[in-house]
């Protein structure tokens, strides 16, 4: 079964639209690479799916062990290479701070979320650095 529908509106332009919930994102090729950069780029949606796919499994983890997960805020960093132009590095600085969390715990619900598909994925074709607050 299909997940996306995805369509070429011309002018480096794409709409996304999710089949199952029928929600839209619009893609923008980035102006250092020939667009108007006036949304998310492909390679952007790569980078912000990762602090999104961690952020998802943290969640998961706090509910299954009953842990409050009160508090999360994520900056995605996107470090493009060339030869051929790919994503070389990601950054994620997230922020758990008023979570009141004991360091266990903390270390606990930080490992599930590096532990998110998004990340495996990547693990070892993009370097990637995590940055906690």
């Amino acid at each position: 079964m299909a997940t996306a529908r995805v369509s070429y509106l011309g002018n480096l332009r794409t709409s996304c639209e999710h089949l199952a919930s029928g929600t839209k994102i619009l893609t923008d090729a980035p102006v250092d690479n020939q667009g108007k950069g006036e949304a998310f780029s492909p390679t952007d949606l790569v980078a912000t799916s990762l602090a999104s796919c961690m952020m998802t499994i943290m969640g998961i983890y706090c509910q299954t062990h009953n842990i409050t997960f009160d508090s999360c805020e994520a900056t995605v960093e996107k470090h493009m290479g060339s030869g051929p132009r790919r994503i070389e590095k990601i950054v994620v600085n997230m922020d758990l701070n008023g979570n009141h969390w004991d360091e266990q715990t903390r270390k606990k619900v930080i490992m599930a979320g590096r532990t998110c598909p998004v990340a495996i994925t990547l693990e070892g074709n993009v370097e990637l650095e995590f940055n906690y607050i």
